[in-house]
């Protein structure tokens, strides 16, 4: 099963799992990064957590997923339109300060990461800020029917290397946490924010 098969088909179970886990920590220094009240887009919403979050502390956030079932839960939850758009679809050309992709690249295959990255970055303004998350570890996962990737730091600098404006990127931070769903304590993330040059 592809991961939008999986996203729409256990929809409510994703919603109710992540809802209520907390990134504010991750967000806060997102924040820290972005010019107050500037344009953010929420890359792979899921419930619309985190894009509520930033909406709530005045930021004007694009929320956008590929399912479609997620984005009827996330529009709930957010209050306002949700996108349903794949990354292959995403045509926004410098039009955003910030980038907040949780969690949200972890199906894509490590071949075909770069390119997706590359789509994402080209929706970044000069100097604007991107976080995203991954599974830390070195090894190709496989949860509830669906794939799933995890880089160490050394496995996505290669990445970002294959990005053809790698020249134009640089890595502020990139550290590890645990995860913050309740019943996943013992997973490992690895956090990454980049600047757009």
């Amino acid at each position: 099963m592809d991961s939008l098969d999986y996203y729409n088909r256990f929809a409510t179970q994703y919603y109710e799992e992540t809802v209520n886990a907390t990134m504010e920590e991750q967000l806060k220094r997102f924040m820290e990064l972005l010019p107050n009240g500037c344009a953010v887009l929420d890359l792979g919403c899921g419930s619309g957590r985190d894009s509520l979050f930033l909406v709530e502390e005045g930021y004007d956030v694009t929320s956008l997923d590929g399912a479609k079932k997620m984005c009827e839960l996330a529009q709930i939850h957010v209050g306002q339109e949700v996108l349903n758009l794949t990354y292959d679809r995403l045509d926004f050309n410098e039009v955003f300060d910030g980038i907040w992709a949780c969690a949200s690249l972890v199906h894509e295959e490590p071949d075909k990461l770069p390119v997706t990255l590359q789509r994402v970055f080209d929706c970044l303004k000069p100097e604007g800020v991107m976080y995203m998350s991954f599974r830390h570890g070195d090894y190709l996962g496989f949860n509830s029917e669906i794939n799933y990737y995890a880089y160490t730091e050394d496995t996505f600098r290669s990445v970002l290397d294959k990005c053809k404006e790698k020249q134009n990127i640089e890595i502020i931070d990139m550290f590890i946490t645990k995860d913050s769903r309740e019943g996943f304590m013992d997973n490992e993330w690895i956090n990454i924010f980049i600047r757009k040059l």
